[in-house]
């Protein structure tokens, strides 16, 4: 089974392709989809449309995991975050995935034990637990893998 996480931003959309057979998680692919401030607003939703269907394409992934709730400062900002996290979910439709959400303390519970763990602790644990080489694996590819986790470990859990 092949999953595609999402961390759905504006400025980083996180994402990681994540690969389970015979109960062994692996790590495929990892990265982010960054947009400029600079631009017009709507060519940023667009460039995190076209990116996203990219690697869906690439992947192949047959399911889609983001968190289910956007946590923002201000009315504004949830309303901006809401149209980043719209357009990734119209990719994973569009791409024929099926779509599951986890709430961020589920996700941060299932990698690392904690539902307040920090993004550095998700890193750490997200490159032990898939055997990644680099340290240096942005934030937001690390916590779109950890929701990838989460979904597979849950299945498991279920099956």
């Amino acid at each position: 089974m092949r999953v595609i996480g999402l961390d759905h931003g504006l400025h980083h959309t996180g994402y990681g392709i994540l690969d389970k057979e015979n109960n062994k998680i692996s790590c495929l692919g990892w990265g982010t989809v960054d947009t400029s401030p600079k631009w017009a607003f709507p060519k940023r939703l667009q460039k995190i449309y076209a990116e996203l269907m990219a690697v869906m394409l690439h992947w192949q992934p047959t399911e889609m995991v983001v968190e289910s709730a956007i946590y923002a400062q201000n009315m504004q900002t949830a309303l901006i975050m809401g149209h980043a996290r719209g357009v990734a979910l119209l990719a994973g439709v569009n791409s024929g995935l099926e779509i599951f959400e986890y709430t961020p303390k589920k996700i941060k519970s299932a990698v690392v034990g904690n539902g307040a763990a920090t993004k550095e602790q998700v890193r750490f644990m997200m490159i032990r637990l898939l055997n990644l080489p680099d340290e240096n694996i942005p934030f937001d590819a690390t916590d779109a893998l950890a929701a990838g986790y989460c979904h597979l470990n849950q299945l498991k859990l279920s099956r």
